[in-house]
């Protein structure tokens, strides 16, 4: 009997030891699949720079004539330019003119200069220069919660519980911001000026957008009549109240006692009228602004330059891209005879 406690003793310690022994060969095997991993990364690295030393001269090469040709080519080809104009569209009309801009493009992609210079109402040759045009929308992180803001005033309180701002930024649509971009890279740096008003009329010869642009111009006029229609009857009121209180104060006191409450009513409905007339005031100043900001279809908001800018930067220069060109030409062939003979190789054992 007093062995017992040993041999427990003996077994727990068999049992730790074989835990620590297990643990550590699980650790092992986690540095050995890490040391696996680096070891395959360092030998493709390998590989490529083997692949390099082996093509050094026909990748030199490649760069060099690339870099020669991009040269004669930026000295050949013109200039290109680019013009931005940022608008506003209204009454949900920013989809039209997402299309219209898509049916732009696609005729200067077509190289069709006869439609684009009809529908752009320019000359064909300045048609001809055009070589994209493109609209993105224009919106920073303030204007995207004004936008938050306004949409959550549109919804009933059991649905505002459910969305956040989070889940409206992830929802988010480019066709939902206020302001959007319109460019227009082109050879010809005053032709984008010209297009103006035919990309501005396109939007607003639209019946639909004319019919609501009608509409909200009468809801406004007759929201403005209900306001100027209050104020009156305040001031009305008002002129009532005062004249109330002078006869009140003419009458003779009776002993010594004064009405305290009807005196403080008295004050408390001027004072709310005073109030209301205030709120009245401020929404007719938001009012003159909506009218201002409804007053046309689209808003141009920052027209197209007289002039476009030219377009620089490496990234946009033929010295760049040609020579990216043939390195990715001259690789993509020498890993395909690379390959070919490793197969033939691969074959033969």
């Amino acid at each position: 009997m007093a062995d017992q406690p040993v041999n427990q003793n003996s077994s727990d310690e068999i049992d730790l030891g074989q835990l620590f022994q297990m643990i550590g060969r699980g650790f092992q095997k986690f540095f050995n699949f890490i040391g696996s991993i680096f070891k395959g990364i360092f030998h493709v690295l390998m590989l490529f720079l083997l692949f390099i030393q082996k093509n050094i001269i026909i990748i030199g090469a490649a760069l060099i004539i690339g870099g020669i040709g991009g040269f004669i080519m930026d000295s050949i080809f013109p200039e290109k330019y680019i013009s931005k104009m940022v608008v506003e569209p209204n009454f949900n009309s920013v989809q039209q003119l997402y299309n219209n801009i898509a049916f732009y493009n696609d005729l200067a992609d077509a190289k069709d200069s006869v439609a684009l210079a009809t529908a752009l109402n320019i000359t064909e040759h300045e048609a001809a220069s055009v070589e994209e045009i493109f609209v993105d929308s224009y919106s920073d992180e303030n204007q995207k919660i004004k936008l938050f803001d306004k949409f959550i005033k549109e919804l009933d309180t059991t649905t505002i519980k459910t969305i956040d701002f989070e889940n409206y930024l992830k929802n988010f649509n480019s066709l939902d911001a206020r302001f959007h971009q319109i460019s227009v890279i082109s050879t010809n740096n005053r032709v984008a000026k010209k297009m103006q008003p035919a990309i501005i009329n396109s939007i607003s010869v639209n019946q639909y957008f004319k019919l609501q642009k009608e509409i909200n111009d009468d809801n406004l006029e007759l929201q403005e009549g209900i306001y100027k229609q209050q104020l009156v009857e305040i001031d009305s009121l008002q002129s009532l109240y005062r004249t109330v209180m002078v006869k009140e104060a003419d009458k003779p006191m009776q002993g010594t006692s004064i009405n305290m409450a009807e005196s403080g009513d008295s004050r408390n409905r001027e004072l709310a009228l005073i109030q209301e007339k205030d709120v009245l005031k401020e929404k007719l100043v938001e009012l003159n602004e909506e009218k201002a900001n409804k007053s046309t279809i689209i808003n141009v908001i920052s027209d197209f330059p007289t002039r476009g800018v030219e377009q620089k930067g490496i990234w946009n220069s033929f010295k760049f891209k040609l020579p990216m060109l043939l390195l990715a030409l001259v690789l993509g062939i020498s890993a395909l005879l690379e390959l070919n003979r490793f197969l033939k190789t691969y074959n033969k054992k």
